[in-house]
């Protein structure tokens, strides 16, 4: 699976984006997704995950409320709105996936380590 993220910019504090992460190779519809960022000299933090099938959704505690995870099988793309954007939103956004089929448990879901596929990232830049 390739996986390309987009949408990203430089938007002002209390904007909005909506991230995209499409597939191309084979459906998305089958892998559950997450989305990570990375800040300049920091480690690759989870943001949130959508399993397949029911959709479950998980997020970071610093996003709660703000990020809304979707995803539309039709168009093998899955979605990070984000709401109330604060420059310490500031990162390159990473969209992930694991394998088609694979359901991991709660506890893997915000560990990089364990997804199988990435995409590039997309940079936001939230001014203040």
């Amino acid at each position: 699976v390739q996986l390309q993220a987009s949408g990203g910019g430089l938007v002002q504090a209390g904007s909005s984006l909506r991230l995209s992460c499409a597939a191309s190779g084979r459906t998305l519809n089958s892998n559950t997704v997450g989305w990570f960022r990375q800040a300049p000299g920091k480690e690759r933090d989870f943001v949130s995950a959508i399993r397949y099938g029911g959709g479950t959704t998980r997020y970071a505690d610093s996003v709660k409320g703000r990020f809304t995870i979707s995803r539309d099988n039709a168009k093998n793309t899955v979605y990070l709105q984000m709401n109330s954007l604060k420059p310490e939103d500031t990162a390159v956004y990473y969209c992930a996936a694991f394998r088609a089929g694979y359901r991991p448990i709660s506890g893997l879901l915000n560990d990089p380590d364990r997804y199988d596929y990435w995409g590039q990232g997309t940079q936001v830049t939230v001014s203040s």
